[in-house]
């Protein structure tokens, strides 16, 4: 066993609202492997990406707020 494996690092406790920033994320990326691609039209997939580059923007933002705590 190596020391990363019997020293874990204990959760961090989100707040109701970082939970739910986490949430959101999750629920958009499930819908966007969801989505047949192949049968979006050229708006359809611009505003996929926009949404997914939105989400990981709060998340990585999120991941900051965590960070400097």
């Amino acid at each position: 066993m190596t020391d990363e494996q019997s020293d874990p690092t204990p959760a961090l406790a989100l707040t109701n609202l970082q939970r739910d920033r986490v949430n959101f994320a999750r629920c958009d990326l499930e819908a966007a492997r969801t989505e047949d691609l192949g049968q979006l039209p050229p708006a359809g997939l611009i505003f996929l990406v926009e949404r997914m580059r939105g989400r990981l923007g709060d998340i990585l933002d999120l991941v900051d707020e965590l960070a400097d705590n």
